[in-house]
């Protein structure tokens, strides 16, 4: 299976992320979104990551001018039909990610790979709207995307060993590392990292420790670069409590039941970072 043109679906933050690191490798990149303005945005973004680069000196004005040159800009759908691969990048939703896939399927030729970026949802569901589940995969990238070097390759129940082969060799292309994961719910990032997250909630919720204590013990005594509450806010709390429910249901096991205080702060709209407040206050 010969990649060359990918089509990247939603121009967010991690999706341009994506769209970034795919020009970079020399992939023709399509990059797709409902509107100009978010596409615009995303290319903004993408602009002042390599002009970053150029001020470092890891990369020339040239080379800023030739990735650039290989993004273009969609707002169609139907554009799937050039495409080697597609990888949605659109929001954490099950209903509007199978809307879209089924869509794919019936635009993109019939050797196209459908991947998708989700966090935690499943594969195997997602890859049962389509007509071509063996070509469904999971290409769960680290945020952000163009500094981050793993990316969860995730096999769905049906997905072909040529498929997963190709998504892996271009993984590799891409300079990220990947790592080979089966579909469960979580996979092993977020079934790892969000528990964590949500136990550092509950010694916050049971009075504890300060959510100041609660993150430096992790930071010096654990090592790790940010706190557990400080790296929910960052994620959002509410994608925090999307995958936390998704564990529970998808697991069944009550170590999985989100902390009421995360619950209490999601339907306050304290999400954290993007919105001024979470567990820390920010300023806008």
């Amino acid at each position: 299976m010969n990649i060359e043109k990918v089509m990247v679906i939603g121009a967010g933050q991690m999706g341009s992320g994506i769209a970034q690191v795919c020009a970079q490798a020399g992939f023709t990149v399509i990059l797709n979104d409902v509107k100009d303005e978010f596409f615009e945005r995303g290319l903004a973004t993408i602009t002042k990551n390599l002009a970053r680069d150029v001020e470092k000196g890891r990369k020339s004005e040239d080379e800023k001018a030739q990735i650039l040159a290989r993004i273009t800009k969609s707002t169609s759908i139907d554009d799937a039909r050039d495409a080697d691969i597609v990888i949605e990048a659109a929001v954490e939703n099950m209903e509007i990610k199978q809307s879209i896939f089924k869509q794919l399927d019936a635009i993109a030729p019939a050797h196209t790979i459908l991947a998708t970026n989700t966090s935690s949802l499943p594969i195997t569901e997602i890859a049962a709207v389509t007509s071509r589940p063996e070509k469904v995969i999971g290409m769960h990238f680290m945020n952000p995307v163009p500094v981050m070097k793993l990316v969860e390759v995730i096999r769905g129940l049906a997905t072909a060993d040529e498929v997963y082969e190709a998504v892996a060799e271009m993984t590799k292309h891409l300079g990220k590392t990947g790592v080979e994961v089966n579909d469960f719910p979580g996979f092993i990032s977020n079934r790892i990292l969000l528990p964590m997250i949500n136990e550092a909630i509950y010694a916050l919720y049971e009075g504890v420790a300060t959510k100041e204590a609660i993150d430096d013990v992790m930071k010096m005594g654990m090592n790790h670069p940010m706190g557990p509450l400080t790296l929910a806010d960052f994620i959002g709390l509410d994608t925090c409590l999307s995958i936390m429910e998704i564990l529970h249901e998808g697991l069944g096991d009550s170590k999985y039941r989100p902390c009421p205080l995360l619950r209490k702060y999601v339907a306050a709209g304290w999400l954290g970072k993007k919105s001024g407040r979470g567990f820390y206050v920010y300023e806008s």
